[in-house]
Parts: structure tokens; C-alpha cells; sequence
């Protein structure tokens, strides 16, 4: 190998992205899976209701499943786009994290104040060869959760996030 490349081993993650860097387009499918699973509990518990019933419902009680039902079956149509909603940056002091479509929220994580950096992979996310990193600071109310990231990539960005937040604190 010679001196001008560098070891393709050794971890080459950029100390900053400018650019809203993206999940995976299958956690669009894990996310429409989940919410078409809770349409259909929901769906099968009101007919197991009216089934078993001595009486018709109220129609207050219709009217509410209905509701639900048709809330539900609404989230799981904007399944694909409030994944493209889902990014993140990594600046030179924090990670911009970004998801929402009508109520977006971003939220900034200082690299100082990571105290865990947790990959998780449920059996959907792990049958799709994905993985969510959470990240725990001091603060309750920064609880960052960013779900659908390929395993390698979740890794990497954990493995990377945890270097920043050791050379970060020693400063402090």
C-alpha cells in the first residue's frame, strides 16, 4: 500500500458532514409495517367488541374506534415521508439530529455531553438490516433516538460519536 492512501481498515468518518445525512428507505417499510399492525389490533379488537356484545355500541363508541382507525391508517400513508423527514449532521462540536414533518423538531447534541451512545435492533429493524443509536446526556429532554441506520453505518457513527465525546469531556 502505498503512503497516499490511506489503510482502508482504519475508521475514515469525517469530523463534520454538511449535509442532512439521511436513514434508510427501508425503515419507511418497518415504520408501515408497525402502524398497519396497529390498525389491525385495533380493527380486530372493535369487531371482537361488537361480536361479543349483548348490546350494539353507542355510537360515541363507533365514532371513536373509527377515528382511531382512520388516524392510524393516515400515519401509516405518511410513512415514507416522515422517514425522509428523519437526518442528521455531525458538526464540529455536536450532532444536529432532525425528524418531524408538521412539527419539526432539531435538537443539537454537544459531543461533551454524550454519556451513552446505544445501538439497538429490534427482530424488524434486524430482518432489514437495521439499527437505531440512542443517544443519553444529562439532560432528559435531549433523548435522541435515531432509528434506521444500516447496522455498519450505526456502528461507525456510534464508534465515532464516543471518540468525540472522550477527547470533548477532557476538556471540560
Amino acid at each position: 500500500m502505498s503512503e497516499n492512501q490511506p489503510d482502508v481498515q482504519e475508521s475514515t468518518w469525517p469530523n463534520e458532514v454538511h449535509e442532512w445525512q439521511r436513514v434508510s428507505t427501508k425503515y419507511a417499510w418497518a415504520d408501515l409495517a408497525l402502524n398497519l399492525i396497529l390498525t389491525l389490533i385495533v380493527v380486530t379488537v372493535f369487531v371482537l367488541i361488537v361480536l361479543f356484545a349483548d348490546e350494539k355500541p353507542p355510537p360515541l363508541v363507533i365514532a371513536i374506534f373509527a377515528a382511531v382507525t382512520l388516524g392510524l391508517l393516515l400515519s401509516a400513508a405518511f410513512a415514507f415521508r416522515r422517514v425522509r423527514a428523519i437526518g442528521y449532521i455531525l458538526r464540529e462540536d455536536d450532532l444536529l439530529f432532525r425528524k418531524g414533518i408538521m412539527f419539526e423538531r432539531v435538537v443539537a447534541v454537544p459531543y461533551g455531553r454524550l454519556q451513552l451512545v446505544d445501538v439497538t435492533r429490534g427482530p424488524l429493524l434486524r430482518a432489514l438490516g437495521l439499527a437505531s443509536l440512542k443517544f443519553v446526556t444529562a439532560s432528559a429532554a435531549t433523548g435522541v433516538n435515531l432509528p434506521g441506520l444500516p447496522r455498519e453505518e450505526a456502528e461507525l457513527l456510534r464508534d465515532r460519536l464516543v471518540e468525540l465525546a472522550e477527547t470533548r469531556r477532557s476538556g471540560l
